[in-house]
């Protein structure tokens, strides 16, 4: 079976980077894979943070469509509960209109950051993700302009009427988010780089509850991932140290200024439980060499049942995360394909 990979990139930040060098990069990269072959490039959506610099994937979107030409752009993803689905759908139609046939919309509902930064975005309000289900169905209905004549806003009239609209994506790591996109008919993406467990099961529940739509009339799965490679297994281990200590300082509330180094990562003082968890997390990511690596895409191609894995990838050396892509791409593919 041909596979299909795409990425997603949260504009990480490693120690001693700048915010605009991380935007930077991620331009880039959205360029490099690009040329290498990849399906699609996502951004993300994090707030306050020092360790990534994606906060606004509508902005970041427009630039890195200008900067390409193939390759799909979306959001992985838009944290709808925080904003109005009508200004949403408003945004990426003209995204669309921008790069026409080009565009995903990810959508999620976790917080994107600590509580203080929903206070911020709700400007006080309460963040109501009860409403997350309606607010999806009012997203779609705004995106092709087809609001139902029992809705109070009937009539209303997302602009630009562009011709194409982009395809709506569901994120998430839990049953929850599995069982609303089969409910929805949307196609789903498992978030295995936040929650190492249970995706598999997920995935299935969702394939197995799917209800036919408009919008799609069979399942559509992803899997999202950690992926780092390298030329060997060891020098891929050195480089994933820096993501390993780099979760735990997230997980244990410790100050963090970006993504460590490996020599930092490898310097570090694990206790027994820091190690463990170490391991635990090592669940969220594939690590090795390239041939490693593509057994393991396949595995996990077979296990959720999907022709396409969207891998994401954070190292300290810029430099080692095109080289972990570019490597992927050559075992999976070969030089001449791309």
């Amino acid at each position: 079976m041909s596979l299909k990979l795409s990425v997603l990139d949260q504009s990480p930040i490693a120690e001693g980077m700048t915010a605009e060098e991380a935007l930077a990069n991620t331009v880039r990269l959205a360029q490099f894979v690009e040329d290498l072959g990849y399906e699609r490039f996502w951004v993300s959506e994090h707030h306050d943070t020092n360790s990534l610099a994606g906060s606004s994937p509508e902005v970041l979107l427009g630039h890195i469509g200008a900067k390409t030409s193939r390759i799909r752009i979306g959001s992985g993803g838009v944290m709808l509960p925080h904003y109005s689905a009508y200004k949403v759908a408003e945004n990426f139609k003209v995204l669309e209109g921008l790069h026409p046939g080009r565009v995903d919309l990810g959508v999620g509902r976790a917080p994107g950051g600590m509580p203080i930064a929903t206070i911020a975005l709700q400007e006080g309000r309460r963040r109501d993700i009860d409403r997350y289900p309606e607010q999806i169905d009012d997203l779609l209905a705004y995106l092709h302009n087809d609001l139902p004549k029992e809705h109070p806003l009937h009539g209303l009239k997302a602009t630009p009427n562009v011709r194409t609209v982009p395809d709506v994506w569901l994120l998430g790591s839990s049953s929850s988010s599995a069982l609303l996109a089969a409910q929805k008919g949307l196609p789903y993406v498992f978030a295995q780089f936040i929650n190492g467990e249970g995706g598999e099961y997920y995935t299935k529940l969702y394939r197995e509850r799917f209800v036919p739509s408009k919008y799609l009339d069979k399942p559509r799965n992803m899997v999202a991932v950690f992926a780092i490679c390298a030329e060997t297994e060891e020098k891929a281990e050195w480089v994933a140290s820096s993501l390993d200590l780099s979760l735990l300082m997230i997980e244990q509330g410790m100050v963090s200024n970006g993504t460590p180094s490996p020599e930092k990562a490898m310097a570090y003082p694990y206790s027994p439980f820091e190690r463990k968890r170490v391991v635990e997390n090592r669940k969220r990511m594939i690590v090795g060499s390239p041939k490693q690596i593509k057994e393991q895409l396949f595995r996990l191609s077979e296990a959720y049942e999907t022709d396409e894995i969207m891998l994401v990838t954070i190292t300290y050396d810029f430099q080692d995360k095109l080289t972990s892509f570019r490597l992927i791409a050559e075992e999976l593919w070969g030089k001449e394909n791309r």
